[in-house]
Order: C-alpha cells, then sequence, then structure tokens
C-alpha cells in the first residue's frame, strides 16, 4: 500500500482522529530503530533568528536592492 493509497482515506478523517493517527505514527517512530539520520541522546543545533543582531539591517538592504533593480 502506498501513501497516495492511504491519503484519501486519511483526509476524510475528523480532525481528532487525524491527531490520533499523528500520535500513533509519532510513537511507532519513537520505538523504531534506525532513524536516521538523527541518533539518540545526540543534540543538534538549530539556528533560529534569536540572538542574531544585524541580520534584519542586512535583510532590509537585499530588499532594498532587489527592489532598486526591479525599477
Amino acid at each position: 500500500m502506498t501513501l497516495a493509497d492511504v491519503l484519501p482515506a486519511i483526509r476524510q478523517l475528523s480532525a481528532t482522529e487525524k491527531l490520533k493517527l499523528i500520535r500513533i505514527l509519532a510513537e511507532d517512530l519513537d520505538v523504531a530503530d534506525n532513524i536516521a539520520p538523527l541518533e539518540p541522546f545526540k543534540t543538534y543545533e538549530l539556528p533560529t533568528p534569536y540572538d542574531n543582531f544585524g541580520v534584519g539591517d542586512v535583510l532590509i538592504e537585499a530588499l532594498n536592492e532587489s527592489e532598486e533593480n526591479c525599477q
């Protein structure tokens, strides 16, 4: 069975049933082996916009430049 086979039936589920399905699938993944590329008990760095001062200025400059080039 493929994802294309089950998607129409899943889309007909109520919101509550969809949440239950998500929980069931998440629990299945939690106990499954080899959820590559993540390794258990390893810390992963996730870049966020927090504490990246000046990034907003760079984005505004890039936006202004692209607007000037479009005119």
